[in-house]
């Protein structure tokens, strides 16, 4: 069914968190659909701040081979450079860009080097500047320089008068270079039925894997070792040390709970707060991730499809039974896609998923899915493709690179299986957790159980010593549901839960409660906070 599961967070979509960011701001997907990046179910295009895009899920296992607490032998701090090692370009007043250069492998830090592109917001009271926020909005996969450049559409006034607000591309997105660049057409690997009715359509899917596996060889074979969640992590530390600060601060969303989880876990001296937004679970698996993100956006379609029902104003209606409607209509997509553009993917089952699973991120979209689904009944699949396009961030004929980042990282930090065979052992699995929309995760880990770069050792998350770390989950968070995120909060040597009330992936922005206890507790993490705080 749905194509791509935890998927990118990073694009945030202009919801609630970001209302005040007008047209600047919109999510993508993941998430299932991944945890790309997203705040709100908004999607970030780092690539162009002002352009829109679609809606992450995160990875970690089960035991590390070296001890995640241990003093890091490994320095992270830049090479000597000039007095400005980013070489800050103002944009605008209060706005800077620059670069930052990194090894590429942090085991050789005389060796090759890559270049990180950095955005900073600069404070707006510098008098009672606090110091730097490192920010993400998650993916993996998406830059995150459009959290800097959006700052005043998404952060609280005391956060923006009080901290220089720092985003930075991590290695192989964005702008930073060199960025993972595999293929042009995104059709041809994910309009294919993401859950197999047979060993033909499986084979389809593998083969697809390979081939994409093999594609981003091409011209990033020494840039895939090197992308971990890890490294990005010691990356977070060398701007730090670039920017002259002893400790630091860090906010992030969707899959940017699991790298700040691993900068805190590597780093804890350096730590002053850190906030993790919409956390994903650090004590399973991928393969167990995914199950329950599975779940989490089954849930909160099933929340739809039963307002849906009850609401005859819903365009998807159908007599009071949209669930029995869309079973219906996704048999029939099945067994005959519709063709909405010659040279286009048609609206396969998988196409059909990928944009259900777009609309499961805000509730803002679920009026467009509602009409979307009403004119797939009637044959026409253009909506359904415009979710779909906006999933994967495709516009004016050309797609984002994104979702080749994602991959690179995702599938290196866990590949969640060791081949098709294991993986498809798990089918069964997935459609227990998810009835409607679970198989459909397979398209995704098809693709990762044959990546051809050797995964990595896992960091085993902790934070020891890092102090409190503020973690936020909402109670209908399709892409890290709400118990992923206690998990995270459980994990961390002394980690601090919110939980705030609302259908949506991410919460900060969502009501005062949650955006005063984050904001509080950055300007000031000495202050009292209760283990676990519910904003209503």
């Amino acid at each position: 069914m749905a194509a791509m599961p935890r998927r990118l967070a990073l694009l945030l979509a202009c919801s609630v968190v970001l209302a005040a960011c007008g047209d600047g701001i919109d999510e993508g997907a993941n998430e299932g659909r991944g945890n790309r990046g997203t705040i709100d179910g908004v999607t970030l295009d780092t690539a162009d701040p002002s352009a829109t895009m679609p809606p992450d899920t995160v990875q970690s296992a089960p035991e590390p081979t070296t001890d995640p607490t241990a003093t890091d032998p490994v320095s992270t701090d830049p090479r000597p450079n000039d007095d400005d090692p980013f070489d800050w370009v103002e944009l605008e007043p209060g706005l800077e860009e620059g670069t930052l250069e990194v090894p590429l492998d942090y085991s050789d830090p005389d060796g090759d080097t890559i270049v990180l592109s950095v955005v900073r917001s600069l404070a707006t009271d510098p008098a009672n500047r606090i110091g730097s926020l490192l920010v993400n909005p998650g993916g993996p996969g998406f830059g995150g320089t459009g959290l800097a450049y959006g700052a005043e559409g998404i952060y609280g006034q005391e956060l923006l008068d009080r901290f220089d607000i720092v985003g930075w591309d991590p290695r192989g997105t964005g702008f930073s270079e060199p960025a993972v660049d595999c293929i042009d057409d995104y059709d041809e690997y994910f309009g294919l039925d993401s859950s197999p009715d047979s060993p033909e359509e499986r084979e389809a899917l593998v083969a697809a894997g390979d081939k994409f596996g093999d594609s981003c060889l091409v011209g990033n074979r020494d840039l895939l070792p090197h992308l971990s969640t890890e490294n990005s992590a010691r990356d977070m530390d060398s701007i730090r040390a670039a920017l002259g600060e002893d400790t630091i601060s860090y906010f992030g969303f969707s899959y940017g709970s699991e790298l700040g989880a691993t900068w805190a876990t590597l780093f804890p001296s350096t730590v002053r707060a850190a906030v993790l937004d919409g956390a994903v679970d650090p004590t399973v698996g991928y393969l167990q991730q995914n199950i329950q993100q599975a779940t989490g956006f089954e849930t909160t379609f099933a929340t739809f499809l039963a307002q849906c029902s009850a609401q005859p104003a819903c365009a998807f209606h159908n007599g009071g039974d949209a669930e029995a409607a869309y079973d219906a209509l996704a048999a029939e997509i099945d067994a005959d896609p519709v063709e909405v553009d010659p040279d286009r993917t048609p609206v396969t089952q998988g196409v059909l998923g990928t944009a259900v699973a777009q609309a499961m991120y805000d509730p803002s979209y679920w009026p467009e899915l509602e009409q979307a689904l009403a004119e797939l009944q009637d044959g026409d699949g253009q909506a359904v493709l415009d979710l779909y396009d906006s999933y994967y961030g495709y516009s004016f004929g050309e797609w984002d690179n994104s979702l080749e980042a994602y991959f690179a990282i995702g599938c290196l930090d866990d590949p969640g299986s060791t081949g098709p065979d294991d993986l498809f052992s798990h089918e069964a699995e997935f459609a227990a957790a998810a009835p409607r929309l679970g198989r459909g995760w397979m398209a995704e880990l098809a693709f990762c159980s044959v990546w051809p770069i050797d995964p990595v050792d896992p960091v085993v998350v902790t934070g020891r010593g890092a102090g409190p770390i503020v973690v936020v989950g909402t109670t209908g968070d399709a892409a890290t549901p709400l118990q992923s995120t206690r998990n995270m909060a459980a994990a961390l040597e002394d980690g601090r839960l919110v939980v705030v009330t609302a259908d949506q992936h991410t919460g900060y922005g969502v009501n005062r409660c949650v955006n005063e206890t984050v904001d509080g507790y950055l300007v000031d993490p000495s202050a009292p906070l209760a283990d676990e705080t519910i904003c209503d």
